[in-house]
């Protein structure tokens, strides 16, 4: 029984994670076109806003952050589906993990260096906007830790048999 109590603990942990990760995506692309609307009536407007491209850059960043690990975890990356169908069942499985273990290796030299990358902007400032580049940088570092995070939740649920390969199969909405 403590075994299945932590396990839904930890679960609710990542549900909580998601939803956090699902409403900055949708803040962050929310200010995209907030932004890009005021660049474009700025175009109309005796009033200039010079910061907009700017902004708009970061929040598209910003999204992408949030967004790849959500894309990760649910299995929305691009696949190559004409040879993913072919496989078995198992050999896909261990396909999987070889793929979310190459992840996990690339997530950490980010992590890493994502680390580097933020600090070394603490000592620039933005353009146009008042804050220091180290709240961009930080964004490799973000993604990269939720990509590591969530690569390992994928190889958790393939060793358990958790993942129905054919749910992702046959793409989905355009």
């Amino acid at each position: 029984m403590p075994l299945i109590k932590g396990r839904n603990e930890k679960m609710k942990i990542r549900i909580w994670l998601d939803r956090i990760l699902a409403f900055l995506t949708v803040i962050s692309f929310s200010g995209v076109i907030i932004v890009v609307t005021i660049q474009i009536m700025s175009r109309y407007l005796p009033y200039t806003a010079i910061w907009t491209e700017e902004l708009t850059r970061y929040l598209f960043i910003y999204s992408i952050c949030f967004g790849a690990p959500l894309a990760l975890l649910r299995g929305e990356f691009i696949n190559v589906d004409l040879i993913l169908t072919k496989m078995s069942h198992a050999f896909r499985r261990y396909y999987e993990i070889g793929i979310y273990l190459l992840i996990i290796l690339l997530s950490g030299v980010l992590v890493k260096e994502g680390w580097f990358f933020t600090q070394l902007g603490e000592n620039q400032t933005s353009a146009t906007m008042p804050f220091q580049m180290s709240v961009i940088h930080a964004a490799i570092f973000i993604m990269s830790a939720f990509l590591l995070l969530y690569s390992i939740v994928k190889i958790i649920r393939l060793i358990r048999n958790e993942e129905d390969f054919n749910s992702q199969m046959g793409g989905g909405e355009l």
